[in-house]
């Protein structure tokens, strides 16, 4: 029997806004501590020197975390010009500097070969793994490998501002852009090299950007609602997650009766004359209760994630 999790039986999402300088994992562990919730997980790591949103899943919503990490994002970056360096942001050493002879009109004209459905080669700063080591661990030793260049989308990549050696964009893009790369790229096309000078992740699939919170916001919460002898009413900081389910609202959704939902938790199928589908949220018809992802094949329900809530 495996050993229960310490902690409160809190499911939701809390959108992060995170600090430069910060690492995800870091931040994630401190929410989870502030909420003092059973398990908790992000949806996909930001760099260090990257601000900005930072989804934490808590409780059974980290069984749902692999839908944002596989969302859209945007964010905003500017992009300082005429050098390079070895991590592609700021973070990292100056391998090359060259002078910047660029218009407006070149960075316009070179941006929209990096624009739609394209391919990139990650960088070695990433934690992609080779032989199973990240590749940020071999580069900083100096080893280089070769990488599988990766097809991605970018579905805008706008011009903000662009004054002498700095540029501001917008990006939209999918799942597996490193904005780095990206840049990088761009100054090579541009023939003056660039890099990161600073990044903040501004969206994650369809979350509000009013809705983040800071690391300081998230602790003050708990703190104004502890009292003398350090209990904590949780009322303030749970309004701010959002339900699971929020995750998955590309998904369609189905209702299911009550006799189903427990037929499907006794691992066992549901018969149905429901139109087949892969992925849909199915909820209980009785409670409105989320249950979870189920899949509809072969005029039968399947479970794909169910959630577990506390008897």
């Amino acid at each position: 029997m495996g050993r229960r999790r310490k902690g409160r039986a809190i499911n939701g999402i809390v959108l992060v806004d995170k600090a430069q300088g910060a690492s995800s994992n870091n931040i994630l562990q401190k929410v989870r501590a502030i909420y003092g919730a059973a398990k908790a997980g992000h949806t996909g790591a930001l760099d260090p020197l990257a601000t900005g949103m930072l989804p934490v899943c808590l409780g059974e919503a980290t069984k749902f975390s692999q839908y944002l990490l596989d969302s859209d994002k945007s964010y905003f970056v500017t992009a300082k010009l005429g050098e390079r360096t070895d991590t592609s942001d700021a973070d990292g050493e100056v391998v090359e500097t060259r002078e910047v002879n660029v218009t407006k009109q070149d960075i316009l004209d070179h941006k929209v070969s990096l624009t739609g459905d394209i391919k990139q080669v990650p960088t070695m700063f990433s934690a992609l793994k080779h032989n199973g080591q990240p590749l940020y661990k071999l580069a900083r030793q100096g080893i280089t490998v070769e990488r599988e260049a990766r097809p991605i989308k970018i579905f805008s990549f706008e011009l903000l501002r662009f004054e002498g050696d700095e540029a501001d964009f917008e990006v939209h893009c999918s799942k597996g852009t490193y904005i780095r790369t990206l840049i990088d790229d761009l100054g090579q096309l541009l023939g003056c090299g660039a890099h990161v000078k600073v990044l903040r992740r501004t969206k994650v699939a369809h979350y509000p950007y009013d809705k983040m919170l800071t690391l300081e916001q998230i602790q003050a919460l708990k703190d104004d609602n502890m009292d003398d002898e350090g209990n904590v009413d949780y009322g303030a900081l749970d309004s701010q997650l959002l339900p699971m389910e929020t995750a998955l609202k590309a998904l369609p959704e189905i209702r299911l009766a009550s006799k189903d939902v427990q037929t499907l938790r006794f691992g066992q199928t549901v018969k149905t004359d429901l139109g087949e589908a892969e992925e849909v949220k199915a909820y209980c018809q009785d409670t409105e209760q989320f249950v979870g992802v189920v899949s509809i094949m072969n005029s039968e329900i399947k479970v794909k994630r169910l959630v577990v809530y506390p008897q």
